[in-house]
């Protein structure tokens, strides 16, 4: 095992779960702050309770870290950066950063403050982990999609940089960072902005080309994970070389964050310590985590698998923990309403009798579910404790069936434990040695060093030890009040005394000096954070903004000529597109492979490789060999990037790599970037303002159905007829789509390595707005054919052709095509 423990990273939506995360034993917690980051709904943190909450962090030997994990807009990046200054000089110790933009402007502007990368900043393998530390950050969160032993390969090839997994906790069903689904189903609302909706949790059907749905039944929620549980593989974890165990939760009460973060806790210190846990323990602690919020356990990612193991496709709500069944129900006589009244009963209706397979305890919220009918359900109070075996009676408010399934779903014992310790004064002590000095005719001295990290402490000196004119005190004596530290933030672990016969004193003079003792270990504890906040006190963060990081636009960008593109995905398809009208062609490498073509193939037929937007170390052995020299590419990742620009070719960035503002630009084509596709979230006001600022040529797909979500996990696999074999896979090759809650059609496609792509259910159609487009610097625009026939594309492409020749000879193109959408163009995302 390592020689540095590993972190216990937990959430705070707030000063309640802050505090309860705090007395839980996390070593750091992560939280929001202002409106950049992924959890907007929740309440977050004031000034004042942020710069209290990072004070009694500190003083305890906790961190605290600031998620500002969105895409930043053009025009925030001040506003962005003044916060990451401000956070800083109130306490934070560091910030988890998606936009490299803003990782970017950090770095420069403020080159000591510590800087996390976050997860929706996909990165999957070892060479995006090695091209992130070069930029100087100092830990990356890995992708939730990574196997343990992936985990371990990082690590072996980046030792010098703090890996991050997610350890537990509700799962994207995308890999996050490129999930468009919120913003294209639900009104502009962007999981890259923080404002995710949720729609993955939702009831879908699978339907084939007639409409007929093949969703098995049962299995009406195919976007909808189980909830991550890696307890039991921590030992794996920290062998792995995982530097942080992240819990998910920051949406969560209290009660919630003081469970999860107390029970990994205790894990991690046993494993730490090498101790072995009894299976009456390891229950227990199972059981404090299922009466937390979950939608049942997976660690299927963490074992190489994306099975249906780990999907959740019944419910996505509490499941709590299952605790016994129905056995019987006894209606009860009508009652009077004030004898309805007296006993809190809102009804008629009467008992169920419930047979316990786990302990219930007083104020349990029991949840009563039909099994054969999911939606059939009511919940109750338990009004007793009871014991596993024992037959309990609950009042219900209408009648229920035998064999009714019985689940705790709210935990009285887990709220009293976290309003237990809201009330502490110091959600956390830290233990300190105590060393005390009582020589004869010199000054009595308390010397306090904090137990984990010696190198903080304080003394105090106080009055003149003089002989004892009645009574010596005893070294006992001198350990009792010393100890005695109260409402201080500490507590005292060990103590030394030294300490001459015969010595006489007041034990409130001792108190005193105790007391400022305490006093000056805190001031040396924050005093790095006091020196750090007037450092940046002086940086004038209005000038520095853009400066030698953004290109200098040069007006090349207005000069450059408009070229229009297309994806096809077949030799046939490509051929059709150029006839129709398209400069350049790009291909899917799986379709590259498909139709036979080697990398040589297609640099001869003029076609530009497309690799994925999700690149792991597996993935390499067929994407990489694309990659050559001066040869354009398009990349879907920062490993990707990095490749193509340790081996010169002209990389262009997909849209899956967000950059939405010009010092991301910037500091992406100082990378090697030559060209960026911009995200089919930019608005048309957000693009004329963008594009003028760099003269990286800039790319909009003007036709097309966005791809709006890429899993891991087969969405086909609702069909509960996987064959485990990709490429004989016939559901595969049909053109199947989801039909949504809105009667939405959203076309799913699986590739032959088990992962989905989801696409929104109306196309694009920019080309109206083309001479905008033009105006504002854009020079590339593509018609996306990944779902369209060869001559469908053709058709399109054609179409394109004839409504770009009009904008650049001035007229005005044909109008939407009909059915299409306008997406975000004029309803920006929030």
């Amino acid at each position: 095992m390592p020689t540095r423990s590993p972190e216990l990273l937990a959430p705070a939506g707030g000063s309640a779960p802050f505090a309860a995360a705090l007395a839980a034993g996390a070593d750091a917690i992560y939280l929001g702050m202002g409106a950049f980051n992924a959890r907007r709904k929740a309440q977050n943190f004031t000034d004042d309770a942020f710069a209290e909450a990072c004070r009694t962090a500190h003083l305890a030997g906790a961190r605290v870290y600031v998620t500002i994990n969105i895409v930043i807009k053009d025009r925030e990046m001040t506003d962005a950066l003044e916060l990451v200054r401000h956070c800083s000089q109130l306490g934070a110790d560091a910030f988890i950063i998606q936009d490299w933009g803003l990782f970017a402007e950090v770095r420069r502007l403020m080159p000591g403050i510590e800087t996390h990368i976050s997860t929706q900043a996909n990165i999957h393998d070892a060479r995006g982990t090695a091209w992130c530390e070069a930029a100087g950050a100092d830990r990356v969160t890995l992708s939730r999609e990574l196997s343990i032993d992936e985990i371990a390969q990082i690590h072996a090839a980046c030792p010098g940089i703090d890996l991050e997994v997610f350890a537990h906790g509700s799962i994207c069903f995308s890999y996050s960072g490129i999930c468009l689904l919120s913003s294209f189903c639900q009104a502009g609302r962007s999981a890259n902005r923080g404002m995710c909706a949720q729609p993955c949790r939702l009831p879908y059907g699978l339907l084939d080309e007639n409409g007929r749905v093949i969703s098995a039944p049962g299995r009406g929620r195919p976007l909808c994970p189980r909830d991550t549980n890696t307890t039991e593989l921590l030992p794996r974890l920290v062998d792995a070389g995982a530097a942080a165990l992240k819990l998910e939760g920051r949406m969560k009460a209290a009660d919630y964050v003081f469970a999860v973060t107390d029970a990994y806790r205790r894990e991690l210190d046993d494993v730490l310590a090498g101790r072995a846990v009894g299976a009456e323990e390891r229950a227990a602690r199972q059981r404090q985590l299922k009466r937390c919020f979950n939608r049942d356990f997976t660690h299927a990612y963490q074992d190489g698998r994306s099975d249906d193991d780990m999907m959740s496709y019944e419910r996505s709500n509490n499941r709590g923990e299952v605790v016994g069944r129905v056995t019987a129900f006894t209606a009860r006589e009508p009652l009077t309403k004030g004898e309805r009244m007296r006993a809190q009963i809102k009804g008629p209706a009467g008992t169920a009798h419930l047979a316990l397979d786990a302990p219930v305890g007083t104020g349990d919220l029991l949840e009563l579910r039909d099994d054969a009918h999911p939606d059939t359900f009511l919940t109750t109070l338990a009004r007793r404790d009871a014991r596993t075996g024992e037959l309990l009676e609950v009042e219900v408010p209408r009648p229920v069936e035998v064999g009714w399934r019985v689940r705790v779903i709210r935990s009285q014992e887990a709220i009293d434990r976290a309003d237990a310790v809201l009330k502490r004064a110091v959600p956390r002590k830290r233990m300190v040695d105590v060393r005390v000095r009582a020589r004869l005719g010199e000054p009595f001295r308390v010397e306090l060093a904090c137990c984990d990290d010696p190198s903080l402490a304080a003394a105090a000196e106080g009055f003149t030890v003089e002989p004892a004119r009645t009574r010596a005190v005893s070294r006992d004596d001198l350990a009792e009040h010393v100890g005695r530290m109260g409402s201080t933030p500490f507590e005292m672990a060990s103590c030394a005394v030294e300490l001459d016969e015969g010595c006489g004193m007041g034990f409130s003079a001792v108190h005193a000096v105790r007391a400022e003792a305490c006093a000056a270990l805190e001031g040396a504890i924050l005093r790095p954070y006091e020196q750090r906040a007037k450092e940046l006190e002086r940086l004038d963060l209005a000038t520095g903004v853009g400066a030698p990081t953004e290109l200098a636009a040069t007006g090349a960008a207005a000069e450059r000529p408009t070229i229009l593109c297309a994806i096809a995905t077949t030799r046939a398809g490509a051929q059709a597109a150029r006839e129709a009208g398209a400069e350049r062609v790009y291909i899917a490498v799986d379709d590259l492979l498909a139709e036979g073509l080697a990398p040589e193939d297609a640099a001869e037929l003029g076609i530009i490789p497309i690799l994925d937007e999700v690149c792991r170390e597996r993935d390499h052995e067929r994407l990489d060999p694309w990659v050559a020299p001066e040869a354009p590419v398009a990349v879907g990742t920062i490993s990707e990037l990095a490749l193509a620009a340790q081996r010169g070719a002209a990389a262009e960035l997909r849209s899956c790599i967000p950059t939405h503002n010009a010092a991301c630009l910037a500091f992406l084509a100082q990378a090697g970037a030559q060209v960026a596709w911009l995200s089919p979230e930019l608005s048309l006001a957000e693009i004329e303002r963008l594009a003028p600022k760099t003269d990286i040529p800039l790319g909009v797909m003007v036709f097309g159905k966005p791809r709006v979500m890429t899993s891991e996990h087969c969405i086909l696999q609702v069909a509960d007829a996987c064959i485990h074999d990709c490429a004989r896979c016939a559901l595969r090759r049909r053109n199947l789509v989801l039909h949504n809650i809105d009667d939405k059609l959203l076309p799913v496609r699986t590739d032959l390595h088990g992962r989905s792509h989801l696409y929104d259910a109306y196309a694009l159609d920019y080309t109206p707005q083309l001479p905008q487009l033009i105006a504002a610097g854009v020079s590339r625009f593509l018609v996306d054919g990944t779902l369209l026939s060869t001559d469908e594309l053709a058709a399109q492409v054609a179409r394109a052709r004839r409504s770009l020749d009009a904008a650049l000879a001035g007229r005005r193109p044909p109008a939407r095509q009909k059915g299409a959408s306008s997406g975000c163009l004029f309803a920006e995302v929030e």
